[in-house]
């Protein structure tokens, strides 16, 4: 049986490492190599890596910038940010990266996962769809480019498509609650749990240790992740990189055996 992970989610824009709120009001945190050595002192479970300029300026994936990534990490790394190709997945995976990521292209061109997933094996194949709430409505609608660019697509029907494809794991990441570390959109999660059969993160909203308690004893989701729980400390967001020590972790993880 699958363990939960807790997984902090580092964002990347010009190389450097960022946070935004509501994918707007982006901050500069710091550089993105000395955060891994930081994690990999913490032992964290694993990382989330988003590049979220390369696909919103139609740029090349950052071979460099994720090979040096790679390369200093010491624990399982899924990275984003855009991948259109199975060659640039291929070449991304090469460089030692476990997981490649995908969002626009996912909904642009489905079958491209079909057919990364049949030959590097579903386990390094993700799904992130970037979700926020419908105005006056409890749907769901899904955009990419960074929140700009709105698809027609449904939020649900998606999901059964993707696990039809045979990809490894889905990430839903809430554009309303980014950053403002309130807690997840736990009425999000109650219409996209029941439909996922296959490992299923959650990204958007830890304001606290209690919250991601919540996600994995009361979902046994496999996945719980965050951004700025893990780089900001206190109510004037100073950047600290964090991550649970051992006792909390346990903690956390007591009631899912």
């Amino acid at each position: 049986m699958l363990r939960p992970r807790i997984i902090p989610c580092l964002l990347i824009r010009n190389k450097g490492l960022v946070k935004t709120t509501k994918f707007k009001e982006d901050k500069y945190v710091g550089d993105p190599i000395n955060a891994v050595k930081i994690f990999n002192e913490k032992e964290v479970d694993e990382l989330i890596v988003l590049d979220i300029d390369a696909t919103a300026k139609n740029q090349e994936p950052d071979y460099q910038m994720i090979k040096n990534l790679s390369a200093e990490c010491r624990m399982p790394l899924c990275y984003g940010g855009g991948i259109k190709t199975i060659e640039q997945a291929k070449k991304i995976l090469s460089l030692g990266v476990e997981k490649v990521a995908f969002s626009s292209a996912a909904l642009e061109n489905p079958n491209l996962l079909k057919e990364l997933s049949e030959q590097v094996g579903s386990q390094s194949v993700v799904v992130v769809l970037d979700v926020k709430k419908a105005f006056l409505s409890r749907r769901y609608e899904i955009f990419t480019h960074n929140g700009k660019k709105k698809s027609d697509l449904n939020l649900l029907e998606s999901l059964k498509k993707f696990q039809e494809l045979g990809i490894g794991e889905i990430v839903i990441n809430s554009i309303d609650h980014d950053g403002v570390m309130t807690g997840y959109d736990w009425n999000l999660i109650e219409q996209v749990y029941p439909e996922v059969r296959i490992p299923l993160t959650i990204l958007g909203g830890v304001g606290s240790l209690e919250d991601i308690k919540k996600l994995i004893q009361n979902y046994k989701i496999i996945g719980a992740a965050a951004g700025s729980f893990f780089v900001f400390k206190g109510k004037y967001r100073a950047v600290l990189i964090s991550y649970f020590n051992q006792v909390e972790k346990q903690s956390l993880m007591n009631k899912t055996d």
